[in-house]
This record gives C-alpha cells, sequence and structure tokens, in this order.
C-alpha cells in the first residue's frame, strides 16, 4: 500500500527535493565523458579543505564513522580514552554508544543537558580527556550556538589541558551565518573538523573529516579498517558538490526566513517557538497538545493536502506537550510565514479536540 504523497515539507529531509530523477539530474552538470570514478572524491575532499583552511581533508561514507575516528585517533596519540561535551552530543544520544562498543571509548557528559555548554563546565570536569566535542549549532537545544569569545575561551581551556578539541559540525553552514565569519576561521579553532554532507548541503549520504595531513592519514588507516574505503563512491561525493554550489551561499536567506517564520509563530501564541529569535535556520516549535496527538494530525495533514509539518515529534515531562524541529532550506522557502501560523493553528486546534 502506498503512503499518502508529501508535496511540500517543512522538513529539511523530506521526501519532497530528494526524489531519485531530480538528483540525478543535478549530478550530470557536474560530469562530463571523460570524469572518472575518482575524481568528484578528489573534488570534494580539496574543495572542503580549502574552503575549512584544513591542510588535508577525507571523504568517509558517514558521520558515524568520520567522528568516531577522528576520537580514535586522538585517544590513542594521548593515550586518553575519555572525551567530553554536552549530554546532548548527537554522538552520544544519537549512535548507540558506537565510540565505546567499536572503540572503547568512554563519553563524559558535561553541564545541564538544557543549557549550552559553558567555560565553567569544561573546567569542572576532572579527568584527563583525550578530546572535547563542540556540537556547532546543538540540535537538541534548537540550534542554540556559543557567543565567539565564550567558544574560544572553552576551547583555549581545553588544549590547556591536553586534549584535542573536535567540531561536530554536521550543521557548520548552518551556523556560519550568526558568527558572521569566514568557514574557515571556524573550524580553524579546532583539530578535527566534521562535516555531514546530507544536512544543510542536502546530499544523498556521506561526511568529511578535515584537519592536518599526519591526523588524516592516521584516520585513513582506520577508515579503511571500518570498511569505509569504499570504491565508486562518486555519487555522495556529487550530491554534496552540488549543494557547496547551490545552497551555502542561501544560508543566511534559509536563517532569516526561520526568523521570519518564527516570529510570527510567537505573535499568534498558539505556540511557543524556541530560541526567539533562532540563531539559525533551525528552532523547536512547542506545542500545547500530547504527543500521539499531534503525530495522528501531521499523519491526516499529508493525506488530505500533502503538507508535513514535522519528521519526528519530541516528547516533554509534560504529557500535555509536546515539540517538533523546523529546519529552513529550500524546503521552507515557499511557505509564507502567516500559511505556516495558519497551519500550526489547524494542527494545535485538532490535536486538542
Amino acid at each position: 500500500m502506498n503512503s499518502p504523497a508529501i508535496r511540500r515539507s517543512l522538513a529539511l529531509h523530506g521526501p519532497v527535493r530528494r526524489k531519485p530523477l531530480d538528483l540525478l539530474r543535478q549530478w550530470a552538470d557536474l560530469v562530463g565523458p571523460d570524469t572518472s570514478p575518482e575524481e568528484p572524491v578528489e573534488r570534494l575532499e580539496a574543495g572542503f579543505a580549502e574552503l575549512l583552511g584544513t591542510p588535508a581533508a577525507l571523504f568517509f561514507p558517514s558521520g558515524t564513522m568520520a567522528q568516531q575516528v577522528a576520537l580514535r585517533v586522538h585517544a590513542e596519540r594521548r593515550g586518553r580514552w575519555t572525551f567530553a561535551g554536552h549530554p546532548y552530543l548527537h554522538l552520544d544520544n544519537w549512535e548507540l554508544q558506537g565510540y565505546n562498543a567499536v572503540h572503547g571509548l568512554r563519553f563524559h557528559p558535561a553541564g545541564d543537558r538544557h543549557e549550552l555548554l559553558s567555560t565553567a563546565d569544561v573546567a569542572a570536569i576532572g579527568e584527563p580527556l583525550a578530546a572535547v566535542v563542540w556540537e556547532l549549532p546543538q540540535r537538541d537545544l534548537g540550534g542554540l550556538l556559543p557567543e565567539w569569545a565564550q567558544l574560544c575561551e572553552q576551547v583555549e581551556l581545553a588544549r590547556s589541558r591536553g586534549a584535542a578539541a573536535h567540531l561536530d559540525g554536521g550543521r557548520i553552514f548552518e551556523a556560519q551565518p550568526f558568527y558572521d565569519r569566514p568557514h574557515a576561521e571556524i573550524a580553524g579553532l579546532f583539530d578535527t573538523v566534521y562535516v555531514s554532507l546530507y544536512k544543510g548541503l542536502q546530499g544523498t549520504r556521506g561526511a568529511v573529516l578535515a584537519g592536518d595531513e599526519a591526523t588524516m592519514a592516521e584516520a585513513a588507516v582506520w577508515r579503511r579498517r571500518l570498511g569505509g574505503a569504499i570504491p565508486d563512491a562518486w555519487p555522495l561525493a556529487l550530491g554534496a558538490l552540488v549543494g557547496l554550489d547551490r545552497l551555502v551561499p542561501r544560508m543566511a536567506e534559509f536563517r532569516d526566513h526561520a526568523v521570519a517564520i518564527a516570529a510570527a509563530l510567537n505573535a499568534d501564541g498558539t505556540v511557543r517557538v524556541f530560541p526567539d529569535p533562532p540563531q539559525t535556520p533551525l528552532f523547536h516549535v512547542h506545542v500545547p497538545a500530547p504527543k500521539a496527538a499531534v503525530e495522528r494530525v501531521g499523519e491526516e495533514m499529508i493525506a488530505e493536502h500533502g503538507t508535513q509539518m514535522f519528521l519526528r515529534v519530541r516528547s516533554s515531562p509534560d504529557p500535555s506537550r509536546c515539540a517538533f524541529e523546523v529546519t529552513v532550506g529550500e524546503n521552507a522557502m515557499e511557505f509564507d510565514p502567516k500559511e505556516v501560523v495558519e497551519l500550526v493553528r489547524q494542527l494545535v486546534k485538532r490535536a486538542r479536540a
């Protein structure tokens, strides 16, 4: 039985803009009769190294693998097997603690899970660390980002204690307009930087790990050991190259549209948006209705008019409330803020009926 057709989506990873035929047409513009299978990956790695200002960059088939490898290299160099980060760190919450199961690494959560990591939180870590990981932006906090001076202070403190600084930059392109600094300056704070190829870039899959040449050489060994040195990775590279050319220059535009949608929703008062205003194209919509009811109405709205409001609904300690994420890219630019307000009103009214 076929699922209801989704024609428009407020979810960045909704299926509307990921149709295989459309993607293949975009990729075709980047290759010619003489393009070798290796060339797109080589172009991707060189392009990321230049954009991030690093001596080298290495393609990985997944971000999970890339980040585990970075932490493994930092741990072996220092003889320390613990890394620290925010309690909502993505590679701890969403990847089944693969860092421990595969590499024997330990995670030290630092600070309050409902607030950004602070310098005092880093200072309070008592054990020697292989690395400290910063996720920019902090997705599970609604896309929050630390101020630049605070971030620099935290990185300097971690390094002074012998730890490496690693950036979970899966959404570094979404974070850049907030800092209003070149990508290379942001990446330059860190020893290693992971970037997703399928989040803001809207590729199919894959990741890039960037850093100095010696670190990337060690990472390449672990990539091979873990089965990540795949041949014919050119389709994954082409998808990311399209995004680099077409989407990265629009990130400030996407952020501004997110701010406009969030302002309209908060002014209406039916729901509450956080952060207010959004610091990135990502924000959370807090809904005064139970999770199961919102999920049900969301499916009904897809069936009725093909509009997808969210990918996933987040539960709340208060069972009468829940939240969902909105990430503005090309997916949401066609939504006028007033229209989003009306859609959310319908969602809440029906979920509370």
